[in-house]
């Protein structure tokens, strides 16, 4: 009988000790990314243009003009084509269209904003694609006469755009830096 009493007197106290504590929910736990602050630099490779690009990126360098910025800690790149303008401007709007449009099946929406700086000569669209698509940024510049580039920025991962938003925006902000200080390289006369 002593060890029933024990028993019940010991379920008893585990139940009223173990019960003190109230149950909470867990909050919603929220993705924290830090990224570096920004610090800029000129484009170091002799190329007919030229633009700032940040510290921590790395350049590489490619045939025809063209360059890859990589960010090694995002595993992206933004890729850079550049092609002469010979009389066929309207073509390279229309192929630098068309790779934007290719996205068209996974994404979401492509909201195209235009940007003018007539005093530096250059002028252009920046296409922001939501959804899973392959590439979230493209954009073209040109000024209108000699030189044309086209960028698009890539992740080495599969597309899950909720996922990489974050990073997206980041280089985002590099991309209108770019464009904003993007010069021309004067041809000879």
């Amino acid at each position: 009988m002593r060890n029933i009493f024990i028993l019940i007197f010991s379920i008893i106290s585990f139940v009223f000790i173990s019960c003190n504590d109230t149950v909470l929910p867990k909050p919603t736990a929220y993705l924290s990314l830090e990224y570096p602050k920004k610090k800029y630099k000129k484009l170091s490779i002799q190329r007919p243009y030229s633009f700032d690009i940040l510290k921590s990126t790395t350049i590489i360098d490619e045939k025809n003009n063209w360059i890859k910025i990589t960010y090694p800690n995002l595993k992206a790149s933004i890729d850079i084509t550049y092609r002469p303008v010979q009389n066929n401007l309207k073509e390279l709007l229309t192929e630098a269209e068309k790779l934007v449009f290719k996205h068209a099946v996974k994404a979401e929406q492509i909201i195209p904003k235009d940007f003018v700086n007539s005093k530096k000569r250059t002028f252009g669209t920046l296409y922001e694609i939501t959804g899973n698509a392959a590439s979230h940024l493209q954009f073209h510049v040109t000024d209108s006469t000699d030189n044309f580039i086209k960028g698009s920025l890539y992740f080495y991962v599969k597309p899950n755009y909720d996922s990489i938003l974050p990073a997206v925006n980041y280089i985002k902000e590099d991309i209108l830096r770019l464009v904003e200080t993007l010069e021309w390289e004067k041809s000879p006369s």
